[in-house]
């Protein structure tokens, strides 16, 4: 799918898609999702990742923690923005990936 030609506008909800890979193909892989995303397609990421989080358009932080303490919005906007926000478990880990 992620070679064709000829793309639309698709919706691709991928989860974890970086898990296990080498981090030349994490770069490899986040080439090829901007390309569909510049060709009018959408990419949704699930990512722990925050190198990949902080290439993103937009960030959804849930939580504030997993399983049933979690799964609210604690944090959304840019990754600049959701690494500046004070209810957010994971903004400072993307402020360091941010170099901020």
């Amino acid at each position: 799918e992620l070679q064709r030609t000829r793309r639309g506008h698709t919706l691709y909800l991928l989860d974890e898609p970086t898990s296990g890979l080498h981090p030349a193909d994490v770069e490899v892989l986040m080439r090829q999702l901007h390309a569909l995303v510049d060709g009018g397609s959408t990419v949704v990421v699930v990512e722990h990742d925050m190198a990949v989080v902080a290439g993103a358009d937009q960030v959804i932080d849930l939580g504030p923690e997993g399983g049933d303490r979690g799964g609210r919005i604690v944090a959304a906007g840019t990754p600049a923005e959701v690494a500046r926000s004070a209810g957010s478990r994971t903004a400072p880990y993307l402020a360091k990936a941010l170099g901020s």
